[in-house]
């Protein structure tokens, strides 16, 4: 069992950094035609086959409440970056698509936030970025 010092210092540097790099995106989202949410949801559904996902699939990869999915989805719709709909193959799920509005919107968000990520990031080397990956899907894993 590792030392609970370490562990708690390494649990507090993981989560400070998390938050201070946040914060540093934060801007991204404040000009642009997107808020964080609708970011997040566009990322999961313009990356499923068709544009198109099933709201469980965007809920799994929210850090938010079904519920809280639901209603940032259903906000989405009436700005025209989403439809949705009934899954034929759930009787009660729902597919929700990007539209063209919604998949550009990603898109122009998804430049600049990609750059500003990729400099970010660019403290560290390829094999460190490597690293990181294993050990936050470790981690999430555990």
């Amino acid at each position: 069992m590792p030392d609970r010092r370490l562990a708690v210092e390494a649990w507090e540097s993981l989560f400070r950094a998390q938050h201070e790099i946040f914060e540093r995106f934060a801007g991204d989202f404040a000009r642009g035609p997107l808020h964080q949410g609708e970011y997040d949801v566009l990322l999961t559904v313009t990356r499923a086959p068709d544009h198109t996902t099933r709201l469980r699939d965007i809920t799994n990869n929210l850090l938010i409440s079904q519920p809280s999915v639901s209603r940032l989805v259903d906000r989405m719709v009436v700005r025209g970056l989403v439809t949705k709909c009934p899954d034929p193959n759930d009787g009660r799920g729902s597919l929700v698509t990007a539209t063209e509005k919604g998949a550009r919107a990603f898109r122009e968000v998804a430049i600049e936030h990609g750059r500003h990520i990729a400099e970010r990031m660019s403290v560290l080397s390829n094999d460190e970025l490597e690293q990181l990956t294993a050990l936050t899907k470790k981690l999430r894993g555990a």
